[in-house]
């Protein structure tokens, strides 16, 4: 009864918050949720004070909510294969040497400078963290959340290439810096000089190369079991068990799990939505999986707002968040930067491209989930507090700004 209250719970507040946003507020969907989500937590904290049991009960409600289980084991899988499944397969492969590059390249680099950087800050304010746990909280900030700002990008007539590109980098960029995450979190956990270079990249291997063929098979698997039917109520479930299954054997396999569901997608909205779906049974498909996709983006960004409740701030810790602001857009800006001076002469990018990816390059619930998933003896609680802050500076910030940038560069 616990899972099926929590569930009913954030399914009212996402749904109720929703309406507050459409009718009076009209802000993006998320961030529109997510920011009426803070004010509730804003009102909790001060009904508190008067009331301390009223706090009590709300923070009992949200830490009975495994954020990182939540997201990464069970919705980041549906919000990757919703997302994959509506991406144009032709337009993809025109743009994949740029979306590979933005989701490999851009993150180790952003990764590591976020790393460098992040351990010269700490030092000079004082609050020393060792560099291998400064490049792990690199690894956790660096995959970008377009989800925000696709809508506002879309009305401000951004390039649809542009578009392609942020999309596909998104999709693909969780999974890669999941993968950099697992493996930098591995050298943590066994110090320095126990793990040799050839093993890391071995489990880099396992992770990303498995993820991909695993995605490749079940979504061609799901083309032939979809081929010789036509029954959309069955071929939703074949879809939704594409997922649920996926998520299973990934985890049995010790392989990535968001490059399985990004591969999967794919071919299912490419070559089993075209060549092997009536037009009924696409029409199902796609407003399902796109239901899926806005609901469980509502019920991420809530979760992002309510999580304020529980997470340890402090002034020194403020400070640091504050101060990493700056350095997680500066690494941004250069891995962005860099990739596409050295590809074109390679592939066409547009004029305002630099500016676009950087600024709507947002952070979202991804990189809490993993700073959540960081133990106290690995400065996890130091991450928690910088990760939550720079996430609530990139969607209110910049999500709402982007728009206007994106003009203003047209």
């Amino acid at each position: 009864m616990q899972l099926y209250d929590a569930l009913a719970g954030i399914t009212i507040l996402a749904a109720l918050f929703g309406y507050i946003n459409y009718r009076f507020i009209r802000l993006p969907d998320t961030i529109g949720v997510m920011l009426i989500s803070l004010v509730a937590s804003l009102a909790v904290v001060v009904l508190g004070m008067l009331r301390p049991e009223i706090f009590e009960q709300a923070t009992a409600f949200i830490r009975k909510i495994d954020f990182y289980t939540v997201l990464v084991k069970v919705m980041l899988g549906f919000l990757l294969f919703a997302g994959a499944i509506h991406l144009n397969g032709r337009a993809l492969k025109e743009a994949r040497v740029a979306i590979l590059t933005f989701s490999t390249l851009s993150v180790l680099i952003s990764t590591t400078l976020v790393g460098g950087l992040l351990y010269f800050l700490c030092h000079l304010l004082n609050q020393p963290i060792p560099l291998v746990y400064c490049f792990l909280f690199g690894a956790l900030i660096s995959p970008t959340d377009p989800i925000a700002v696709l809508s506002i990008l879309r009305q401000a007539g951004i390039a649809p290439s542009l578009e392609l590109k942020i999309t596909g980098e998104s999709l693909f960029n969780d999974g890669v810096g999941i993968v950099v995450f697992l493996c930098i979190y591995q050298i943590a956990e066994a110090g320095l000089g126990q793990l040799s270079l050839s093993s890391v990249f071995l489990l880099f291997l396992q992770q990303a190369g498995g993820g991909l063929a695993l995605g490749i098979a079940l979504g061609y698997l799901g083309y032939l079991l979809l081929r010789p039917i036509d029954h959309y109520q069955v071929e939703l479930m074949i879809t939704i068990a594409i997922v649920l299954g996926g998520n299973m054997l990934a985890e049995l396999l010790h392989v990535s799990d968001p490059l399985a569901m990004v591969m999967a997608g794919l071919i299912t909205g490419n070559k089993t939505r075209l060549k092997g779906m009536s037009e009924i049974s696409r029409d199902y498909i796609d407003k399902f999986w796109s239901m899926v996709d806005n609901m469980l983006n509502a019920i991420l960004f809530l979760l992002i707002g309510l999580e304020m409740l529980i997470i340890p701030f402090n002034l020194p810790l403020l400070w640091l968040g504050l101060s990493a602001i700056p350095i997680v857009l500066l690494a941004r800006y250069i891995s962005v930067l860099l990739p596409i001076g050295f590809l074109r002469h390679k592939t066409c990018f547009e004029k305002n491209a630099v500016g676009l990816l950087t600024w709507g390059g947002l952070r979202g619930g991804l990189s809490v989930a993993l700073a959540l998933s960081v133990p106290a003896s690995m400065y996890g609680e130091h991450f928690v507090a910088i990760t939550y802050i720079i996430v609530l500076f990139s969607i209110i910030a910049q999500g709402l700004t982007i728009g206007r940038l994106a003009k203003r560069l047209a």
